[in-house]
C-alpha cells in the first residue's frame, strides 16, 4: 500500500488519508475471521470493525441482535474502493446482488428493528423492487423514502447534475422506535407570527428567531464532508456524520446495537459511538478498516457532530455560518 500524501497537505486540510502501514496500530484492532471461523458471539463483535467480505461474515453473526441497521452498499456504478473495484452490472444482476445481502441481513435484526438503505436515483429503482418483493412476502414494511441534497458534485453537459440521493426506511413490523423530538430541525423564522404579542411556535434568541420543526423526508440541511472538516476521509462515497446521526437518533435508543455491513471509512460506527450506542460494522478494505479504527480512537476525545449542537439539528449555515 502506498504511503499517504500527508507531507503535502495544507495545515487546514484535515482529510484522513493514512496508509495501512502508517496506521498499523489501528488496523490491529480489527476483528479478522478466517475462512474456517465458527459463529461469532455478541461479545466478540461489539465495538469491532470486522475486516472481511460481508457475504462471508454475515452468516457468522448472532441472530436477532441488531436494533438498527444502516446499509450503504456499492451503488450500481463503476467505482474503485481502494483497489476493490465494483463495476456497474445489469438491472437483473444488481437486483440479485441486493436480494442476496438483504436475505443474509434480515435474520440478524430484532423483531422491532429498523433499517435504512442508501442509494442513488438509479440503484434506488432496483432497491425499491427488491423491497417490494420482500414486503409482499411479509418480511418487512417499507415506511418511507428520504431524499437528501448532496449539495456537491460536478455538472453534466447533457444532463441534470446528480445532486440528490435516496434512503429507504424500512422496519420488520409495526412496533418500532421513532424518536420524533430527537430529530427536529432548528430553522430560522423568516416571518415570525405572534399571538397576543407572544411568539407562536418560535423563540427569540441572541442568535436570531428560530423554530423547531418536524423533519420531513426531504433533507436540505446536510453538508458533504470536505477537506477542512475533521470527519473527512479520502473515501470516495463517505456519508456525512450529521446524516447518520439523524438516522441513529430517530430509530434507536442509547445502548441499542447499530450495525453496518458495508462500513466504508467507519462513519456509522463513529457516530454510534459518539451517541452512546453499541456498534459493529463489516468492511472488506484493509485501508478503510484502518481509517475506521483511527476515527473511533479520535471519537474518544471528540464527540462533536457538525451541524448538531446542544441536542439540536441546525439547518445548514445557521450556526454563525459554520
Amino acid at each position: 500500500m502506498a504511503l499517504s500524501n500527508t507531507e503535502n497537505k495544507s495545515s487546514r486540510n484535515k482529510t484522513l488519508n493514512i496508509s495501512v502501514e502508517e496506521g498499523a496500530s489501528y488496523f490491529k484492532k480489527c476483528l479478522r475471521p478466517d475462512d474456517s471461523a465458527g459463529p461469532l458471539s455478541l461479545e466478540e463483535i461489539q465495538g469491532k470493525t470486522i475486516n472481511g467480505d460481508s457475504f462471508k461474515v454475515l452468516p457468522l453473526l448472532p441472530e436477532h441482535f441488531i436494533d438498527l441497521a444502516i446499509i450503504d452498499p456499492p451503488y450500481n456504478l463503476a467505482k474503485n474502493y481502494a483497489g476493490n473495484k465494483f463495476n456497474s452490472v445489469s438491472r437483473k444482476d444488481y437486483f440479485e446482488y441486493t436480494e442476496k445481502w438483504l436475505s443474509l441481513l434480515l435474520p440478524h435484526l430484532k423483531e422491532n428493528a429498523s433499517f435504512y438503505i442508501c442509494c442513488d436515483w438509479k440503484s434506488s429503482m432496483v432497491i425499491q423492487d427488491v423491497l417490494c418483493k420482500f414486503e409482499d412476502d411479509k418480511k418487512l414494511i417499507i415506511q418511507n423514502r428520504i431524499t437528501w441534497q448532496r449539495e456537491k458534485g460536478r455538472g453534466a453537459r447533457q444532463n441534470w447534475k446528480n445532486a440528490m440521493e435516496d434512503i429507504w426506511f424500512c422496519t420488520l413490523g409495526s412496533d418500532y422506535t421513532f424518536n420524533l423530538d430527537a430529530v427536529k430541525v432548528r430553522r430560522r423564522v423568516i416571518a415570525p407570527y405572534k399571538v397576543d404579542g407572544q411568539p407562536k411556535d418560535w423563540a427569540d434568541t441572541e442568535g436570531g428567531k428560530f423554530r423547531d420543526t418536524c423533519p420531513g423526508n426531504f433533507w436540505d440541511d446536510i453538508s458533504i464532508p470536505f477537506w477542512s472538516m475533521a470527519e473527512n476521509t479520502a473515501h470516495p462515497t463517505q456519508k456525512p456524520e450529521k446524516l447518520l446521526a439523524k438516522l441513529i437518533m430517530a430509530s434507536s435508543k442509547p445502548g441499542d446495537f447499530i450495525f453496518d455491513p458495508f462500513l466504508g471509512s467507519g462513519s456509522t460506527s463513529v457516530v454510534a459511538k459518539k451517541l452512546g450506542r453499541k456498534f459493529c460494522g463489516i468492511e472488506q478494505s484493509d485501508l478503510y478498516c484502518t481509517w475506521a479504527e483511527k476515527r473511533l480512537a479520535d471519537a474518544e476525545e471528540d464527540k462533536s457532530i457538525q451541524g448538531f449542537k446542544d441536542g439540536v439539528f441546525w439547518e445548514r449555515n445557521a450556526l454563525n455560518g459554520k
